[in-house]
Order: structure tokens, then C-alpha cells, then sequence
């Protein structure tokens, strides 16, 4: 099987190049061409010696995943692809557009261990890990399609398919690959880890100590409430989680996020509103609410707005930071929970092979 380029670090490209007898500086060649030229092919590197593309040919690849479909909002504000590995594995990518430029929301795995009762990637169980090679590969396509529309990626955030700190190692060597600043040059800030709350993972990645953001999918500021709706939470407390949260502010100076995506009378309540406020209000942190999307496999409803300005109201009076998110592609199933491996009817999805 061949290599795929977009799956080696620099250092390991490094090597490689130096097995073949070639000068190092050939990977510095290699490594701009993939991430500052966004080469698609092997014969677009013109400046390497035909012997040496001749070789790589024969052993390694440009790995891009194949774009299945897409579909784009009403409003134009996003568009969802459905991109294919090269095993036939498929996952979803968002691309959306804000006034301060566009964010790609990609994914970590084929589907989810999470098992989130709400998340419709959840409900599909767990397929596989994407490869680093996979995950960069988003980007670097989705960078591709701004550049032919003389725009560039902004924001890079992990919240599509799967859970990035179940993916540990593959997500690190794909952050690290993107905001290398003689690769791909996003910077750390301008991307965000989101996490169900995989506690022990989110202090390795503090110890990483980047300048990356971390969002905590909580949900729920009570262990009971939090384990019904997430079967993966019971190995960790929300107190215990919060003090993960809170070790990577030290760590890192980052202020996190804690999501809660508000669920009609069920986690939006006074009570939880309370609870939440006491967990948090002692650290640097803010607190995203997302009125819960439609999934097919959950019948919860989403919060009404009085609910969540009642919500937003508590912990402000608590004096914690709190905002609505705005929502983003519901109309197209690509909003937060919603993300699966299809785009829906092909009637609806713009077919790209």
C-alpha cells in the first residue's frame, strides 16, 4: 500500500526523503507543496527531478478524500460535503461563512463510541478512526475550494463526525500539521478542540501546551442528568471534568468553553442553570448554549428562547460569560448533533461523482 503524504509529519517526511539518498531539503520541497501549494498530484511538483517523482509515484500518494456530494444552505452560509476515504468510508464536513471569515468544522472518526442519546453521529456507533492524513486532508481540500473563490480558512474547529480525544494521537499530529507555520500556517488560536469530556485526554492536550481552544461538550451540570444523556460521561464527573477544564487554563492561558445544548424540559431548567453556575463560576470560562437540532434518532425538542434566555440569565447573574450559538445550516442537517454519513434524498444533495 502506498504512503499517504498528508498522513507524515515533517519529520517523518524528512526521513523518508533521506532513505531514498535524496538531500533534505527535497522534503521542505515536498512539505510546501502539499500544504502552501495545495498540490493535488505528484506530476504538479515540477521543481523535484523527474527520478526522484518517478520513485514517489511508485510509493506514496496525495491522498485527497473523494467529494461524493454536497449540499448548501438556504442562505448560502454553509455547505456539507460528504467526503469518501479511500476504503468507501464516508464522513461529513461543514464549511461555513460568517462576516469574519469562513470556518471549517471537520471530522475525527466515522462515526462515535460516545453514544450521546441526541447526537445523530452518535446514534450510527462507532466505524473506525480517521487517520491524520484523513483529517488534514478536510482542511487542506476545503482550503482548495476558498482559494478558487479568492478566499481563505479562517477557522478550523473538531466538531464534526466523532470524538477528537478518542482519536488522541491522530488529532495532535493533525494539529500539528496545520499549524505548522512553514506548512499549512493555521494558527493555534484559530482552531478549537471540541470534546464530550474525556478528562485524562484534555490534560495530555493542555501538556501540549498550544495556544489551541477547547470547548467541553457538557451538556448537563449533574451527574445524573449528564450520564442519561451521555453513556460515556459515568467514567467521569462533571466535577472531575471541570477541573480538567480548569488544568488547561492553567496550562495554556486559554480561556475554555462549555457547551450545553439545551434540550426542552429536560437539562434547561432553573435547577440546572443553578448547578452549572457553581461549577464554573470561579474559573476564566465561557458557556455556549445551543438549542438542541432535530435528529431523527431522538425526540427531544430544542429549547424554546424563553427557556434559554432564561438559562443565559442565571449564570450572567452569577457573572459567568454566556451566549447563544448561532445556528448554522439546520436546514441542511449540517448544525451541531447532526452531522451521519449521508446528505439526504440525492434529489436534494448536488452529486459530485
Amino acid at each position: 500500500m502506498k504512503t499517504d503524504l498528508y498522513g507524515l509529519t515533517r519529520q517523518e517526511l524528512t526521513e523518508l526523503v533521506l532513505g531514498w539518498g535524496e538531500p533534505a531539503f527535497r522534503a521542505q520541497q515536498i512539505w510546501h507543496w502539499l500544504y502552501r501549494q495545495l498540490a493535488t498530484s505528484l506530476t504538479e511538483m515540477h521543481n523535484l527531478p523527474p527520478a526522484l517523482r518517478e520513485r514517489m509515484e511508485r510509493q506514496v500518494v496525495v491522498g485527497q478524500p473523494k467529494l461524493v456530494a454536497a449540499r448548501k444552505s438556504a442562505d448560502g452560509e454553509a455547505e456539507k460535503w460528504l467526503l469518501e476515504m479511500a476504503d468507501g468510508e464516508t464522513v461529513e464536513t461543514v464549511l461555513m461563512s460568517y462576516d469574519r471569515g469562513d470556518t471549517l468544522c471537520i471530522s475525527s472518526q466515522v462515526g462515535c463510541a460516545m453514544g450521546c442519546l441526541f447526537c445523530a453521529t452518535g446514534q450510527m456507533g462507532f466505524r473506525r478512526h480517521l487517520s491524520s492524513g484523513e483529517i488534514v486532508a478536510q482542511a487542506v481540500a476545503s482550503e482548495r475550494e476558498l482559494r478558487r473563490k479568492g478566499r481563505r480558512l479562517k477557522n478550523l474547529v473538531f466538531m464534526g463526525m466523532g470524538e477528537p480525544l478518542h482519536n488522541y494521537a491522530a488529532t495532535v499530529e493533525a494539529i500539528r500539521c496545520l499549524i505548522d507555520p512553514d506548512g499549512f500556517g493555521l494558527g493555534a488560536r484559530r482552531v478549537t478542540v471540541s470534546t464530550v469530556g474525556l478528562a485524562p485526554q484534555i490534560r495530555r492536550l493542555a501538556d501540549e501546551e498550544w495556544q489551541v481552544g477547547l470547548a467541553i461538550s457538557l451538556h448537563a451540570a449533574t451527574d445524573e442528568e449528564r450520564s442519561r444523556l451521555i453513556p460515556a460521561a459515568r467514567g467521569w464527573s462533571v466535577v472531575e471534568l471541570v477541573a480538567a477544564g480548569r488544568h488547561y487554563w492553567e496550562r495554556t492561558g486559554r480561556r475554555v468553553t462549555f457547551e450545553c445544548a439545551l434540550i426542552q424540559g429536560e437539562n434547561d431548567t432553573l435547577k440546572q442553570a443553578e448547578a452549572l453556575s457553581r461549577l464554573v463560576s470561579d474559573m476564566p470560562c465561557h458557556v455556549n448554549l445551543i438549542p438542541l437540532n432535530a435528529t431523527a434518532g431522538y425526540v427531544g425538542q430544542g429549547s424554546s428562547p424563553k427557556r434559554v434566555n432564561r438559562f443565559c440569565q442565571v449564570l450572567t447573574r452569577h457573572g459567568v460569560s454566556c451566549t447563544v450559538r448561532l445556528r448554522r445550516g439546520t436546514d441542511i442537517e449540517a448544525g451541531c448533533g447532526q452531522l451521519r454519513q449521508q446528505l439526504g434524498t440525492a434529489a436534494s444533495a448536488t452529486q459530485t461523482a
